[in-house]
């Protein structure tokens, strides 16, 4: 197998235990895994070399928060939301129309789309959801597809009651039928702990029901109003809970005594107006926190990991470096898999060599120069990802 030397690296950083920047340094790729970080006036031999020329290089995207499978298009409701109208959860009922008319061809062509336009701009390590089907067979097959797109699947067959369907009635589909159906495509459960959307008695029957057939838990909590969401995730163990944009000082002490992570997600706050999460309490109360796009067709269509980072630094309050931890092994921690043989979003010795490398001298540029897509190149499991477009700014390596 091929060793390649990514050497003349401006600024590395790596989010390993400790370690999170460094200069002049370089590192080793072998077999998909990272062989070697050190100085670049010291490589080993390699068979490649590449000279990035003193650009910055960071662990890919890890996204932990999408909803990918999907058809249909909201523009409508944005523009309406832009001129006042307030979001409700309902609005996902126009993308469950749009979707259970599609065929399995057409939703797995836009997941494929949405997921390289990611990875051109970093991302490497991708989480999707189901929730736009809301029956047995469209959860099913939008499983099925998410698991052929994305590296971690999450049922979230509760995200909203149908019309048409009791919400008794639903939840024993959610909690029997469908639940089998997508068991062997998925690794969590979700729900949309939200007025509008599950209550918290009804969320913990769909969070205890997924428990029991093998699934991680995920929570939808605390978007729209103060509510039980996050208390009810910390309460169940859940690896996330996420939005997280109204929260009591008991909320706080919960998620500071738990594994749970919040995910922050600030696209979707600025597209339905609701106040931006409190990513900087959250960590100042010492809470992991994991920054993600939310990516959907009503509240956050964008696949843009680096402007999510800008808002967080720009508006959160967060630190350049405290906003691409979050973006990478905070994401990684809110999926499981920020330790062992198969972690992601952090570069170590003998770890996946899924990595970036920014038109830029440091990690600082994505909050410096919001809105420029900075990401020259990106290798996932040590392999170059080719470019979507090719970039006019900086000379090419």
């Amino acid at each position: 197998m091929t060793s390649e030397l990514i050497t003349d690296i401006g600024e590395l950083s790596t989010f390993a235990d400790h370690e999170n920047r460094r200069a002049k340094a370089a590192l080793v790729i072998e077999n998909g895994r990272i062989a070697w970080i050190g100085d670049a006036e010291h490589p080993p031999v390699a068979d490649v070399r590449t000279s990035v020329g003193g650009r910055a290089v960071l662990p890919g995207w890890v996204d932990s928060h999408s909803h990918l499978v999907f058809a249909g298009d909201r523009s409508a409701e944005f523009e309406a939301r832009m001129a006042g109208t307030k979001y409700a959860a309902g609005g996902i009922a126009t993308t469950v129309n749009a979707t259970r008319a599609a065929t399995d061809a057409q939703l797995e062509s836009n997941l494929r789309a949405l997921r390289d336009e990611a990875r051109a701009q970093g991302t490497t390590f991708l989480e999707t959801k189901t929730g736009y089907g809301l029956d047995v067979e469209t959860e099913r097959r939008s499983a099925e597809i998410a698991s052929r797109g994305a590296d971690v699947v999450t049922f979230l067959g509760a995200h909203l009651v149908p019309e048409g369907i009791s919400a008794r009635d639903y939840l024993d589909l959610v909690t029997g039928p469908m639940l089998a159906a997508v068991t062997p495509w998925v690794s969590f459960i979700d729900v949309f702990c939200e007025r509008g959307a599950f209550d918290v008695e009804q969320s913990r029957e769909v969070l205890l029901a997924g428990r029991a057939a093998g699934l991680g838990l995920r929570v939808h909590g605390n978007q729209l109003g103060h509510g039980g969401g996050v208390a009810l995730a910390v309460e169940l163990g859940a690896a996330s809970v996420d939005h997280c944009n109204y929260l009591s000082p008991a909320d706080f002490d919960a998620l500071a005594g738990s594994d749970t992570v919040a995910t922050v997600l600030p696209a979707c706050d600025l597209s339905t107006r609701e106040p931006l999460a409190p990513a900087r309490a959250l960590l100042d109360a010492g809470v992991t926190v994991a920054i993600a796009t939310n990516c959907n067709p009503g509240t956050s269509y964008t696949t843009s990991m680096q402007f999510c980072i800008a808002t967080a630094v720009l508006q959160m309050h967060l630190t350049v470096e405290e906003a691409v931890r979050a973006a990478t092994r905070g994401g990684a921690r809110a999926l499981g898999r920020d330790s062992g043989a198969d972690a992601v979003g952090s570069l170590r010795v003998g770890g996946r060599a899924d990595l970036q490398v920014l038109d830029a001298p440091s990690i600082s540029h994505i909050a410096y120069r919001p809105g420029v897509p900075l990401t020259a190149a990106t290798w996932l499991l040590g392999q170059r990802v080719p470019p979507a477009v090719t970039r006019v700014a900086g000379a090419a390596f």
